[in-house]
């Protein structure tokens, strides 16, 4: 402990009257105690004394203890060593959130952390002489801090952000209890990359839910974490505040299937992968109907392999095809590139395959066929007659087409028509004959 420290506390604590011994004093022997709050004064006396905690040091509390906010979400703690401290102590600061969360044991006097600033949070610090775990009971220096100002109600809800495709992050959420239909947000965006906070632009609602969304193609920000804060633009709801780890909320596109075809008796499904994740990022669930199958049958596949270089994915369903079947495809990213999620992708388009033609059905055709066309020559045959008077209809009779138009009327015009031409025609004749004598040219 050094020379210059006196006495040490024995567990239990003193009592009145008590001697304790003391190494640092020369000659040995002790210091009387006259009253418990006598010793509890001599760690103000001797500012290099210690206890013991599970074999590390813990040393008077930490100085200058304050924070500060960056950016959205970045909270940082800073301190200075405690007073007293013995040249040869390693110095180490344990400090931890709430009931002991989070537990850091660090040599730096600063901590920094992404946290959303949605409610008060407190850091609790204790510097010790050592690496161990400080006691429990050991509260240490805190420091806290408090969210903005406003009524917590007015806050927007179920503030959520998925990061589709790698290329545009979407961001949605309810509108607070306190708040009017016709309020005007802002979402502010950071990450690591940028020097400011940057707004987005691209607001939209859909039902009961506002949202934002922005261009986000990074690929360095895999594995990186962007600050989310949403507020409005008059400064009346409270803002609210999330910090989304990238690689835990991304969505890709639907898939495209290529073809559908039979091989061996079994479905080979090809499909391509959708925006720029690698094949091993992928798992992929294929959703097979087949028409004398009442609910779909589900195949799921944890890493896809792509088969060519223009990643084209090929999975064979060892299934019986007998009938019309179709097939759609989605995916979602696997915990081999990013932390297991359930985000699926949207569904792709419905792929079908007509039904697998057997060697009966064709048996049969060849046996029906010939039977249809002697069934049709023999009918012609016997039609014949009729189908060349459909083919080459008779050229209608005028004398019928009058004869139907005037009827019996017309034959009886007719026939007095042709009688009474008769009569004049016998006239003439009659009085074309018949001689008249002169008397007088007679008697002469």
């Amino acid at each position: 402990m050094g020379a210059h420290c006196l006495p040490r506390l024995v567990p239990g604590g003193p009592r009145a009257g008590t001697l304790l011994p003391s190494r640092g004093r020369r000659g040995g022997g002790a210091f009387p105690v006259k009253g418990a709050e006598v010793a509890a004064n001599w760690w103000a006396h001797f500012p290099c004394a210690k206890r013991k905690s599970g074999g590390s040091e813990i040393l008077p509390p930490v100085t200058n203890l304050s924070v500060s906010v960056e950016n959205l979400c970045t909270i940082i703690w800073t301190w200075n060593s405690p007073e007293g401290v013995r040249p040869n102590c390693s110095l180490w600061y344990y400090s931890y959130f709430g009931n002991h969360q989070d537990k850091k044991i660090t040599l730096d006097s600063r901590r920094l952390e992404e946290v959303p600033l949605n409610e008060d949070i407190c850091l609790h610090v204790i510097s010790q002489c050592g690496t161990n775990e400080s006691e429990k009971t050991l509260k240490g220096e805190k420091k806290c801090i408090s969210p903005p100002e406003g009524d917590p109600r007015s806050a927007v809800t179920e503030l959520r952000c998925i990061w589709f495709n790698l290329t545009t992050m979407k961001c949605s959420w309810l509108p607070g209890n306190t708040t009017g239909p016709n309020t005007t947000y802002l979402l502010y965006y950071w990450h690591k990359y940028l020097e400011t906070p940057l707004q987005c632009e691209n607001s939209y609602r859909e039902g009961h839910r506002v949202g934002c969304s922005f261009n986000l193609t990074d690929s360095r920000l895999e594995h990186s974490s962007i600050q989310i804060m949403v507020k409005d633009n008059v400064g009346k709801i409270r803002p609210s505040f999330s910090v989304i780890a990238l690689n835990s909320h991304v969505v890709p596109a639907h898939p495209d299937i290529i073809q559908l075809s039979l091989k061996k008796n079994n479905l080979l499904v090809e499909w391509k992968k959708p925006g720029d994740f690698m094949c091993e990022c992928l798992s992929s669930q294929f959703e097979v109907n087949s028409s004398h199958i009442s609910s779909p049958t589900i195949y799921t596949v944890e890493e896809t392999k792509c088969q060519n270089p223009e990643k084209i994915s090929q999975f064979e369903i060892s299934a019986s095809l007998d009938t019309s079947t179709t097939v759609r495809i989605r995916v979602r990213t696997n915990k081999y590139c990013y932390e297991d999620s359930n985000l699926w992708s949207e569904w792709s388009e419905m792929g079908t395959i007509d039904q697998k033609t057997s060697s009966t059905f064709y048996i049969t055709i060849v046996l029906i066929i010939p039977v249809l066309v002697a069934g049709a020559v023999i009918v012609l045959l016997l039609y014949l007659k009729r189908l060349k008077i459909i083919i080459f209809p008779p050229i209608p009779d005028p004398g019928k087409i009058f004869k139907e138009m005037f009827g019996d009327q017309n034959d009886d015009t007719l026939h007095w028509k042709k009688y009474d031409i008769y009569d004049k025609q016998t006239k003439e004749e009659t009085d074309s004959v018949v001689l008249i004598e002169n008397p007088k040219r007679a008697s002469q």
